[in-house]
């Protein structure tokens, strides 16, 4: 009886593990393309960092033509 119970339990360990190490290996897999993937991702957002400063310099170089356009009047 305790023999069968054993028997038991490890096939219901077994039948639950074995699932999640499939899983594991198609995650596996599948990791060097979602790292390429997200490094494309990064390498084709990075000049968004610079547009902070894009938009400062446009600030300032507007600024100064409006300073420009009310000293002459207009």
């Amino acid at each position: 009886m305790g023999f069968g119970i054993g028997i038991v339990v490890v096939l219901v360990v077994v039948a639950l593990v074995v699932p999640i190490l499939v899983l594991a290996y198609k995650i596996g897999k599948q990791a060097p393309a979602i790292n390429e993937a997200l490094q494309q991702s990064e390498r084709n957002t990075r000049p968004l960092a610079a547009l902070r400063q894009t938009i400062d310099h446009a600030e300032v170089i507007t600024a100064g033509l409006r300073r420009g356009r009310e000293r002459l009047g207009g």
